[in-house]
């Protein structure tokens, strides 16, 4: 299974429904909290392009925000990525 990576901070509500979709997966993930880090989150711009939180990575995927997500389960795209 491919690592699982969420930036996040912890109190965002999307990011919070990010980790409810994996764990009701039963999906491990690692969460880099950009939150109080201003070099995390430069990173995180960096390599996603984006400001907001949450970014999801599936292995070296990016799957994007929330939304983004949800919307690829809900078309059968994220299970197929974590068995890879």
């Amino acid at each position: 299974m491919p690592n699982v990576v969420i930036y996040a901070t912890s109190s965002c509500p999307y990011c919070m429904m990010a980790k409810r979709l994996f764990d009701g997966k039963g999906v491990a993930y690692q969460i880099i909290d950009v939150g109080n880090d201003s070099q995390k989150w430069a990173d995180m711009e960096a390599k996603s392009g984006r400001n907001t939180v949450p970014q999801v990575y599936i292995g070296d995927q990016h799957i994007g925000g929330f939304d983004d997500l949800s919307a690829a389960d809900k078309r059968g795209e994220i299970d197929p990525l974590l068995q890879a």
